[in-house]
């Protein structure tokens, strides 16, 4: 699940890196961060070994989903379509990875479920902030509610007798679904500002 998550992330970071036309070591950069930065948080603030750092096998298949995204950028269709559809089902992957991190380490349920959204959601962080974006968390998409709410399921599903297979599967499924319906529908959160006051934002 976590090489999964990696893949799917780097490759987001490729396509965004691709829209902003970086050069090569640029779009190295970004899959790069994309794909483990929000893990590599998680593991500090655990007081962990960096997993990457321990484990090569993630730099090889960050390098190898990049020269793949590269080569079959064509293929892969629409930049944007493509984009959110790797971007979504890294966030579902890794939120259920740093739950997971954070119940082996001993947290608590409330810490666990941010350590979730953390390592889901900081990757594109740092990716939206290298390529001059406003970081999607940061807007009123709903993005980091999709993880809270596939992280707290993860919980609740684990006081039934489902086997753990399926809680890993059903957590995960419902920050891709959350995800996938809030854009489709254009559902968002609430905004404190006024209509007027967007619209001066958005000159």
């Amino acid at each position: 699940m976590d090489i999964f998550g990696t893949i799917a992330f780097a490759i987001s970071g490729v396509l965004t890196a691709l829209s902003k036309r970086l050069d090569p070591f640029g779009i190295l950069i970004i899959a790069f961060v994309t794909a483990v930065g929000g893990g590599t948080l998680r593991d500090i603030l655990i007081d962990a070994n960096v997993a990457w750092m321990r484990d090569l096998t993630y730099v090889y298949v960050i390098f190898g989903s990049t020269i793949f995204a590269v080569l079959f950028r064509k293929r892969l269709g629409y930049i944007r379509r493509s984009l959110f559809m790797f971007d979504t089902i890294g966030i579902a992957l890794y939120t259920i990875v740093g739950v997971e991190k954070g119940i082996a380490a001993g947290f608590h349920p409330i810490i666990c479920i941010s350590l979730g959204t953390i390592t889901a959601c900081f990757g594109g962080v740092i990716r939206d902030i290298l390529c001059n974006q406003i970081p999607i968390i940061f807007r009123k998409e709903i993005y980091a509610t999709a993880c809270i709410l596939g992280a707290s399921a993860y919980f609740i599903l684990l006081k039934t007798a489902m086997p753990l297979e399926f809680v890993v599967i059903i957590s995960g499924a419902i920050v891709f679904t959350v995800r996938l319906l809030a854009v489709y529908f254009n559902l968002s959160l609430p905004t404190i500002y006024r209509k007027d006051e967007l619209e001066k934002l958005d000159e």
